[in-house]
């Protein structure tokens, strides 16, 4: 079996592809310095997989605890790179933090890829990197403009960092931008696990349908857009989840095109926020109680994918639509609410 460390392991898309490369038959470790996550979902793996998964609880900017790992486990055929800060509103308000936790933890586990000569690296990118786009659907070959927010900023800075290296040594990687990742694992063993008040949409409309926050914000509803809400791209955590699995297939079969092939992860429709909330009071049955707020720092107006070539040439399938995704999230929801308590004694170290 092909090891693969996933970093970010205990983090909400990092779980769902460890669940789904343990299925597929690869062994896989963990780096996760739980800063923003707990052993939770690594539980919920465990439940559903049946394998206990070894998380190094590691901060990546620290290099040679990083390096650490590495020397420890001299057979890692491949890496994939979820750890970092993600909210686009907070790296407004925080972007050397931003700067400085997604773009010196890249930079010194690149160095250990180098020194390790680790064949295969996927990197957790994001459509933030094409900006405010001229023409949707973006595909992979979409201008990249200036990044909106800081966090997006990072996503093109990491991406120009990997091909530098990529073509610099033998490593071969495939950056993965996806768009709005949302819903839960079938099973409600995993899902996402916000810390604080959510910055998504989704948690935002769990939460407040259960009760755990009053009320949520739409902020904005006077975009050129056909109710006036911002338009995104939401795909089920699942079909994220798979397709960095066989992004590592690809990359050990030798079929990648280039030193660094590029996939565009979405569903190819695109969703307004409005239209989200209805889906979401069809599914549950609940009437959400939101407001509107003015326009957020950052956002842009409207983004989805071309997906076509993740389709054609990675074997990819989206399996999960909107009412799937929106009866996850709420099965999920429902499920940590009643392990509430688990959750607080695993302590998040929120910074």
């Amino acid at each position: 079996m092909s090891k693969i460390l996933v970093t970010g392991g205990c983090g909400y898309i990092g779980a769902h592809t460890i669940a789904d490369l343990i299925e597929n038959g690869f062994n896989v470790i963990s780096i996760d310095d739980n800063s923003r996550s707990t052993r939770y979902l690594l539980d919920g793996i465990e439940k559903l997989t049946g394998k206990k998964v070894k998380n190094y609880k590691v901060d990546l900017k620290d290099y040679n605890d990083t390096r650490a790992v590495f020397q420890e486990n001299e057979d890692i055929t491949g890496i994939i790179h979820f750890a970092a800060y993600k909210a686009v509103g907070e790296s407004v308000e925080e972007p050397l933090m931003y700067f400085e936790n997604n773009l010196f933890s890249l930079i010194n586990l690149l160095k250990c890829v180098d020194e390790f000569n680790i064949p295969y690296f996927v990197f957790s990118s994001s459509c933030t990197v094409y900006g405010s786009p001229d023409i949707i659907p973006v595909t992979e070959q979409s201008p990249i403009k200036k990044a909106e927010s800081p966090y997006g900023a990072t996503k093109q800075m990491g991406e120009e960092i990997i091909t530098s290296v990529v073509n610099a040594t033998e490593t071969k990687a495939i950056l993965l931008r996806y768009f709005n990742p949302v819903g839960a694992h079938p099973s409600c063993l995993i899902g996402e696990l916000p810390i604080g008040k959510p910055a998504n949409l989704v948690p935002a409309i769990t939460q407040t349908a259960i009760g755990k926050i009053p009320s949520m914000t739409v902020y904005g509803t006077d975009y050129d857009t056909r109710d006036g809400s911002c338009v995104r791209d939401y795909i089920h955590v699942s079909d994220i989840a798979h397709a960095h699995t066989l992004a590592i297939q690809y990359l050990l079969a030798n079929k990648n095109k280039t030193n660094c092939d590029i996939f565009n992860l979405g569903t190819g429709n695109g969703v307004t926020v409005l239209e989200a909330i209805k889906a979401f009071e069809e599914v549950s049955g609940k009437k959400l109680n939101y407001q509107i707020g003015p326009r957020r720092p950052g956002d842009i107006v409207a983004i989805y994918a071309n997906n076509n070539y993740a389709v054609t040439t990675l074997g990819w399938q989206i399996k999960y639509d909107l009412h799937e995704m929106m009866r996850t999230a709420w099965a999920w929801e429902q499920k940590i609410k009643q392990d509430e308590e688990i959750i607080k004694d695993q302590k998040f170290q929120y910074n």
